[in-house]
């Protein structure tokens, strides 16, 4: 029987189907750790982790990788309900697509790659990774750096929460330095946040009526956690406020904007992209107060949506292009493989009936150096040619997926005994 090939297969757990807290339970300890404990699985080949605030996938090389990750998540308690499997040619899309920015709350974002080079390098001091993984991360980055020079998928705000940071810069001049508060930490105060700090301010602070969310928050991404009560404090000293909470009434009235202004003279610029609003419209009668809500973005965020999807459409058609490279790549090993186990065996045979001819002349004759090595030419040489057709045949079977042939070899020489 044809022995089973190892592949890749994943199993992710992301901001698509799992709050920030679920993904913050998930996988406890820090990727070094996750990397032994993958590792150290019964039938795991390579492994690497990717870890980030909102997300945390795992990558293995197996020649059961679905089934292993299974066992993974029942071992460590995480609900299916929030996990993605992936098999080989799924695990290799989604790293592409991901690399791309397409996989990301803000699509487009550049901080992604970053991350992955800084996984790659972890998984490699670590000793988990191979050539299969480094194959698949190496492609995936080099993806994400042709689609960032080649397409405009990093440019323009898609959502109603990056286009508030986009509208903030567009007030202000420039966020550069800037003291800005966010209320609000679920998944839009998540994607403001993470804009945010793409524009170099001075400061972060995210409060949110539940204090563990935005202390989450805020320690995944390096900012200020303020508790719900202080939000009203941290309002006199803030450049910009941008608020995005699902409260079913106001959460800020007039008089406490006109408190936040008394004795200030900077200007106050408030984005409340909330609905229903979280800002008495009022407030905007207040001095030095600025107030904009979604109705100024709806526009920016469709124009730019437009654009945006143009865009994607172009990354699509370069990961369709670089997956069937990367997926050749895989076959064209997978016969490699095959062949090296292949001259390896015939190099045994060779040797052994060499070893046997010289000392069968050694009895009769004194063999010198130069007949040795006539004989051991013309031994190599006959291996070379009776397997030049087939290496070829080989090679073109596995770009052509076709299994039928790689069997075939298998059990012809009985390669699948050395796998």
């Amino acid at each position: 029987m044809f022995a089973l090939m190892s592949e890749i297969a994943s199993m992710l757990v992301t901001h698509r189907k799992a709050s920030i807290d679920e993904i913050e339970s998930a996988w406890h300890g820090d990727v070094e750790t996750l990397l032994k404990w993958v590792c150290s699985q019964e039938r795991v080949e390579e492994c690497a982790v990717l870890k980030t605030c909102n997300r945390v996938e795992i990558y293995v090389v197996s020649t059961r990788g679905e089934k292993v990750l299974f066992d993974l998540a029942k071992k460590a308690r995480v609900s299916s309900r929030i996990i993605d499997f992936h098999d080989h040619d799924e695990s290799l899309l989604h790293l592409l697509r991901l690399a791309s920015g397409l996989e990301s709350m803000i699509i487009g974002e550049d901080q992604i790659l970053g991350q992955m080079k800084e996984l790659v390098q972890m998984a490699a001091k670590a000793g988990t990774t191979g050539w299969m993984l480094d194959a698949a991360f190496k492609k995936a980055i080099a993806v994400g750096k042709r689609v960032r020079k080649e397409t405009c998928i990093n440019e323009r705000s898609v959502s109603v929460g990056s286009a508030a940071v986009d509208l903030a810069e567009e007030v202000l001049g420039e966020l550069k330095g800037k003291s800005v508060l966010v209320i609000g930490a679920g998944d839009t105060g998540e994607l403001i946040s993470r804009a945010l700090l793409a524009k170099d301010i001075g400061s972060l602070a995210v409060t949110n009526r539940t204090y563990s969310s935005a202390e989450c928050l805020a320690e995944c991404l390096g900012a200020l956690a303020v508790p719900f009560e202080e939000m009203k404090i941290r309002l006199k000293t803030a450049d910009v406020v941008i608020s995005a909470t699902s409260a079913p009434h106001y959460i800020l009235l007039k008089e406490d904007i006109e408190r936040a202004m008394e004795g200030r003279e900077n200007k106050l610029l408030i984005i409340d992209i909330a609905n229903p609003r979280d800002v008495d419209e009022a407030a905007a009668e207040v001095p030095g107060v600025e107030l904009h809500n979604i109705d100024s973005l709806k526009n920016i965020s469709s124009e730019n949506m437009l654009q945006r999807m143009v865009e994607a459409n172009r990354v699509e058609a370069i990961i369709t292009e670089e997956m069937k490279l990367l997926k050749a790549k895989y076959k064209r090993k997978q016969a490699e493989d095959l062949l090296a186990r292949l001259y390896s065996n015939a190099e045994v045979i060779k040797d052994q009936e060499v070893k046997r001819a010289m000392n069968k002349l050694s009895a009769r004759h004194t063999l010198g150096e130069i007949e040795q090595k006539v004989l051991q030419d013309m031994s190599h040489s006959i291996v070379n040619k009776l397997f030049s057709e087939p290496t070829k045949t080989l090679k073109r079977a596995a770009e052509q997926g076709d299994t039928e042939v790689l069997k075939a070899i298998s059990e012809l020489f009985r390669l699948e005994e050395n796998i």
